[in-house]
């Protein structure tokens, strides 16, 4: 007696701590997406490609250091290193300018590399994005899928609660046997342990969905529908996957010029000036400049650049391989989806017609329940149908959400 009176309370209890305040799945993707340190990680990449854009182009700039060299080589009774190489002392302070003359075009080629490497960074973190948000989605839609069975197993305990009392007064007054009225009642004792199962496994899912987005929380909240719909999807060629081979064919394409830049001749300038003595003669004199140039002209390297040709042609036919195989995977994957979805959305419109039925069944019996016209027996048939088919129609709805929710990861 003591349980049937603690069960509903605890009921109300759940009831009233999941309705305390509703959660949505869009809170649930930012608070993924913000606590990612994937994605922040990869946000330092494209930041420090930045920085290295601008050394490169501070590498261009006019280099100046200071150097400055002293040394003294004593004769000592005739002993000592030949002052014709040492000339005895060698003192030195200078500022020294150093500049490498490149062009235009092979600065930009540099500043490309790094813009492409940027470029496939956020590409890929665009989908590791996609990848986050369809793991946040799928958990979450299981959660809600959870909460929906509770609510309606709760709600159908509850219902059954209502008919107990008024089977136990009817058996009571030998309208109903006392057998048949245990038979009902293991029905009653089922559902609550399908409660109390369904309600254990809320409190794992849900914890798994807060773990998945960087939540520390062991709180379960109500949630919104997932109000998940499905767009519009773009060709494979529009897709983020995508992308990547186009982002690899402009690398490939960049790798040549730069390629092509390194076999060009290069011309370095450079000044000096300050001072530089031997303190032989007239050392307060000996302050000054000098300035030059050097170039450096590639003649043979024993065909090396036709190499390096070769080897960017196999990595653009190995590009092309790839791209067209993700093509036909992609096309495969959606039709294959669709078809699921298509499949699943007949079968619900099946099951629904099917609850119809039940919940007309059962509302006759109960009413001749009251008048001893139907034997419990028929009711409990009546009652697991109508349970087997509500859960299995729980079941391919949230089957359909995580259908939907496949189908849209390849949508951006």
């Amino acid at each position: 007696m003591l349980q049937k009176i603690l069960f509903p309370a605890l009921l109300l209890l759940l009831y009233q701590c999941t309705s305390a305040q509703k959660k949505s799945l869009d809170y649930y993707m930012q608070e993924a997406l913000s606590n990612s340190p994937l994605l922040k990680d990869y946000q330092n990449q494209v930041a420090i490609n930045g920085i290295d854009s601008e050394r490169i182009r501070a590498t261009y700039l006019p280099q100046v250091t200071g150097n400055s060299y002293n040394s003294y080589a004593p004769v000592i009774k005739g002993y000592g290193y030949d002052n014709a190489i040492t000339n005895g002392a060698n003192v030195s302070a200078l500022v020294g300018v150093n500049k490498t003359l490149v062009g235009q075009k092979n600065l930009q080629s540099q500043f490309e590399t790094l813009r492409l490497a940027s470029e496939g960074v956020k590409n890929t973190a665009r989908i590791s994005e996609q990848d986050l948000k369809r793991t946040v989605a799928g958990q979450y839609i299981t959660t809600y899928g959870d909460l929906q069975q509770l609510n309606f197993n709760r709600d159908i305990y509850q219902q059954l609660a209502k008919e107990d009392t008024v089977l136990k007064r009817l058996t009571e007054k030998n309208v109903y046997r006392q057998t048949d009225y245990l038979t009902f009642l293991v029905t009653l004792q089922q559902q609550e342990l399908s409660v109390k199962q369904q309600s254990i496994q809320l409190q794992n899912d849900f914890a798994t969905l807060n773990y998945l987005s960087g939540i520390t929380d062991t709180t379960v909240t109500e949630l919104e529908e997932p109000g998940i719909t499905l767009p519009q999807l773009p060709g494979a060629e529009q897709s983020i996957f995508f992308h990547q081979y186009t982002l690899d064919s402009l690398k490939l394409r960049n790798d040549r010029s730069v390629l092509d830049f390194s076999y060009k001749p290069k011309v370095n300038v450079f000044a000096d000036a300050g001072y530089n003595s031997s303190l032989a003669d007239l050392p307060y004199r000996n302050f000054g400049t000098s300035f030059g140039f050097s170039l450096t002209v590639p003649i043979y390297d024993g065909h090396q650049r036709k190499m390096q040709y070769r080897k960017l042609d196999i990595s653009e036919r190995t590009r092309q391989n790839y791209r067209d195989f993700f093509a036909k995977q992609y096309n495969q994957q959606v039709a294959q989806l669709v078809q699921q979805l298509r499949g699943t959305q007949e079968l619900i419109d099946q099951i629904k017609k099917q609850i119809r039925y039940s919940e007309g069944l059962i509302q006759v019996n109960t009413k001749l329940l009251i008048t001893g016209d139907v034997r419990i027996a028929d009711m409990v048939i009546a009652i697991n149908n109508y349970l087997t088919a509500k859960n299995l129609l729980t079941q391919n709805n949230i089957s359909r959400l995580q259908i939907i929710n496949q189908i849209n990861y390849w949508n951006r």
